[in-house]
């Protein structure tokens, strides 16, 4: 076919490129229509393209039939793929939708009131945005402290007895070991009665 225009050819479908629908690539001329990836047929642009020879892909699908191969290789560092492998024949069943349970008494920590739970310290509702967990029960962030000495906790720092909770001082000092050897700290000696 004659070139008239005398203008560049197409990478793609190999027809002239005229200046208003041009996209040049590594030296090519591609019709902005033609600019796809030669797989999945995306629209490309500078930052999406990847070339292999004469062929342009997206990054996504160069990596697939390019990139290396086995367990641990994907398209970066922590990437997911929604990728379950329909072109290599596998089917998936979908999983049954969620079904809400009927039990009344579904969570044995969940004492609710109006559907929240109940602090421990001071029996009064507790909502999300106050909530903090600790010995298996949910508190105030305000209650959550030291029952001797009111130190505030985290959920590392704490003991707990019989249902309430201690910073791991107080813990120590009302039910620790009593006696010669037993003490504060490391080789301190307290005598007691």
């Amino acid at each position: 076919m004659p070139n008239w225009g005398g203008g560049k050819k197409c990478g793609v479908c190999q027809k002239t490129v005229y200046f208003a629908e041009e996209v040049q690539c590594e030296g090519n001329s591609f019709h902005k229509s033609c600019f796809l990836c030669m797989v999945c047929k995306k629209n490309l642009d500078s930052t999406t393209v990847a070339v292999h020879g004469e062929e342009i892909y997206c990054k996504s699908c160069y990596g697939k039939k390019y990139g290396p191969k086995g367990y641990g290789f994907g398209q970066g560092a922590g990437t997911l793929s929604m990728d379950k492998g329909e072109s290599l024949g596998i089917k998936h069943e979908e999983a049954p939708g969620h079904r809400p349970t009927t039990n009344p008494n579904a969570s044995k920590f969940a004492q609710k009131i109006g559907g929240s739970e109940r602090c421990p310290r001071c029996s009064q509702a507790v909502y999300a945005a106050e909530k903090v967990i600790g010995a298996g029960k949910s508190w105030h962030k305000s209650c959550f402290r030291c029952a001797k000495c009111g130190k505030g906790l985290e959920s590392t720092t704490l003991a707990d007895k019989d249902g309430e909770i201690y910073c791991k001082g107080c813990y120590a000092k009302n039910f620790g070991p009593k006696g010669f050897g037993f003490g504060q700290g490391a080789g301190a000696l307290v005598h007691s009665e």
